[in-house]
């Protein structure tokens, strides 16, 4: 049997209570290298493989797996985050199937939530962004025309962008140039949730700037909306005069 376990965004605690109980009990983990918190490791029991996939092809992590089936021995496959997003999963899920090999999947805190727990944002505010697109900057992997960061940017929704710290100039521009305001709120946080997190607060205009004064080139995420100023609705869930299936608001209307 083969876990996939999202360890969450940093902080050791951050994995689930099933995710903690399927590590301490595997026979073979396989972690994302340096994305994933060493203290977890720890918590695995005496005579435990571990391998860091991150020096390691997709066949050879078939391989490790597939010597682990053949002795009888439960796998976890831990993934940084939750491995849904970026973690890369699908090719190893196919190529289980087609292996025979049963497996599940524990999903994790991803660095997006952790971030925003951080940045003690909401990225969903009433009157401001009711959207978030998670995405990336094209980089030595290609991204579909049509997710472009500059079309993306016409929506001007909440943007969580992964793997583009190292990318800001480019980012900056196609932000602009698809229609946020160069005084976009915007944050760059590093390593959310790690002891070792940073914060730089910006804008989209001074982005570029921000980040290589920073010093941050990986391991980031990049926030961008209105979602971090200042200007919002309230929401109309707790306004007392807004009629709900749970009480009766003072507007009188009761559906």
């Amino acid at each position: 049997m083969v876990h996939f376990v999202g360890a969450g965004s940093g902080a050791a605690d951050l994995i689930t209570v099933r995710g903690a109980r399927l590590l301490r009990e595997a026979d073979v983990v396989i972690y994302a290298g340096s994305l994933v918190n060493p203290e977890l490791l720890a918590g695995t029991k005496p005579g435990c493989e571990i391998h860091n996939s991150a020096e390691m092809t997709l066949e050879q992590v078939l391989e490790t797996i597939a010597a682990a089936e053949a002795a009888g021995k439960t796998t976890v496959r831990l993934h940084t985050g939750d491995s849904s997003i970026y973690g890369a999963v699908r090719e190893q899920f196919d190529r289980l199937e087609a292996m025979g090999v049963d497996y599940d999947v524990c999903p994790g805190v991803s660095a997006f939530c952790g971030a925003a727990a951080s940045l003690r944002a909401e990225y969903t505010l009433p009157g401001v962004s009711q959207s978030v697109i998670i995405t990336r900057t094209a980089g030595r992997t290609a991204v579909p025309e049509r997710e472009s960061i500059r079309a993306l940017a016409a929506h001007r929704s909440t943007m969580v962008l992964f793997l583009s710290a190292g990318l800001t100039e480019t980012l900056q521009a196609e932000l602009l140039a698809g229609g946020y305001p160069a005084d976009t709120p915007a944050a760059v946080v590093y390593k959310a949730t790690w002891p070792d997190e940073r914060i730089v607060r910006c804008t989209v205009g001074t982005l570029h700037a921000a980040v290589t004064g920073s010093g941050i080139t990986k391991t980031a995420l990049i926030i961008v909306g209105g979602c971090m100023g200042q200007e919002y609705r309230r929401s109309r869930l707790y306004d007392p005069a807004f009629t709900t299936a749970f009480r009766q608001g003072s507007d009188g209307d009761e559906t």
